[in-house]
């Protein structure tokens, strides 16, 4: 890198940072994320030993994983739409502290689960309370930043807070799990009070004391108004290989590893956490780039031409080591890594007044693909075998990634400060 551009990398960061208060803002949203993945995977990374705890048979730990983790979606697509009308409607920080709080109560409840009914409704709760977390989040960020550093804030934010993933596996590694859903509730209670000098957006301010009468989180016109419901569709394909790498192929590793023929089983601890360190690397490659490109699709792009080609490797290399195994996982992470510039895009399609409802629902209804994902790999197995289901699921949803890159517009020079009417 040349003299000129570190000189250019470093004033970027140091403008970011100039403010302290959006600073905090920052960087509470970026350890309010860490906290938010760490919770979220959770049931993944424990999902084998957990449900052997309460006694689940070892035949029934596929079935009765994907109803809980079915559960766990409805709840985050629920509460997606939900704190995204708050959040329009009550203010960005209102949000962040009624979510933080559910889930963070939540997760602690996770820790005495005894039967699967009992722990599919908890980690519903759970994910009613973390769907506020990352979308109103990045809205807050987005609004007090000026335009060419949004892309950078919320990379910094993406970035720390897929460590959460990593963290979550870690601490399994050395904790049994009812003490790892304890720490990363008590996570979540710190966090609440680090969020008190947090403030409020000046677009959302600006919006509630305009005494004209402007719809504020309107859920109905955002459905039902064409091109506002065009470019919400759009950006949820987008995002949607991100959650078949994670929801499918990294979280029924031993099933893909079995199919694989692998002699030494890898588990879903391990795969999540090298999945999650390519994941890292992943974001602040895809917020670079498209910093350089100054172009949030062309990022996107570079990333989806990635997933294409790791998950060609993926699937035809069929890995006889654990090393290679891993090493694909992190690969499959890296693609998959453009998560916070698809959160960042739909926060910037939208009008201040509805623009939490659309950032916050979106990334929850992508988790919540999930559900359609797991039901659809789960009943094509009997007929082409994991490997292929996996397959299916990953190209059906690349294909509508491509469809909706193509159908929104470049927002890198977008202002925010606009209403839908």
């Amino acid at each position: 890198m040349s003299s000129a551009k570190q000189e250019q990398s470093r004033g970027f960061i140091a403008e970011l940072f100039e403010d302290k208060l959006v600073a905090l803002t920052i960087i509470v949203g970026a350890l309010g994320y860490f906290v938010d993945v760490f919770d979220l995977l959770l049931f993944t990374i424990v999902r084998v030993q957990s449900l052997k705890d309460i006694g689940v048979p070892a035949k029934d730990l596929l079935d009765a994983g994907v109803t809980i983790i079915s559960w766990q979606m409805a709840g985050l697509l629920l509460g997606g739409l939900l704190w995204g009308v708050l959040g329009d409607r009550l203010g960005r920080l209102s949000v962040l502290f009624g979510s933080i709080l559910l889930y963070s109560l939540a997760n602690i409840a996770n820790a005495y689960v005894e039967t699967v009914p009992q722990y599919a409704i908890l980690r519903f709760i759970t994910g009613l309370g973390l769907a506020g977390e990352l979308g109103v989040g990045v809205t807050l960020a987005s609004e007090l930043l000026p335009k060419r550093l949004r892309g950078l804030g919320t990379t910094l934010i993406a970035t720390v807070g897929v460590m959460g993933a990593s963290a979550a596996a870690v601490i399994s590694h050395y904790t049994d799990w009812r003490t790892a859903y304890i720490i990363g509730g008590v996570m979540g209670l710190v966090l609440l009070v680090l969020r008190v000098n947090v403030k409020e957006s000046g677009m959302y301010k600006k919006l509630a004391a305009d005494r004209k009468k402007v719809s504020r989180g309107d859920l109905v016109m955002l459905l039902t108004k064409w091109n506002l419901l065009r470019r919400y569709l759009a950006v949820i394909c987008i995002g949607a290989p991100i959650w078949g790498v994670i929801g499918v192929l990294i979280m029924f590793t031993p099933e893909f590893a079995r199919d694989f023929g692998l002699k030494i089983e890898p588990t879903a601890v391990d795969a999540v956490l090298y999945c999650y360190i390519g994941t890292t690397l992943g974001s602040f490659f895809s917020g670079a780039l498209s910093q350089r490109l100054k172009s949030r699709r062309k990022s996107i792009a570079v990333s989806l031409l990635m997933l294409i080609v790791f998950l060609v490797l993926f699937v035809t290399v069929k890995p006889e080591t654990l090393f290679a195994y891993y090493g694909l996982c992190g690969l499959l992470g890296v693609a998959a890594g453009y998560w916070a510039m698809f959160v960042q895009v739909g926060a910037e399609q939208f009008g201040t007044n509805i623009r939490a409802t659309a950032a916050t629902s979106i990334p929850n209804v992508v988790r919540g693909l999930t559900i359609p994902m797991t039901t659809a790999f789960r009943a094509m197995i009997p007929a082409i075998g994991v490997t292929m289901s996996g397959l299916v699921v990953m190209v059906v949803t690349l294909g509508l990634a491509f469809i909706g890159l193509c159908s929104v517009k470049e927002t890198f020079h977008e202002d925010l400060d606009y209403l839908e009417v």
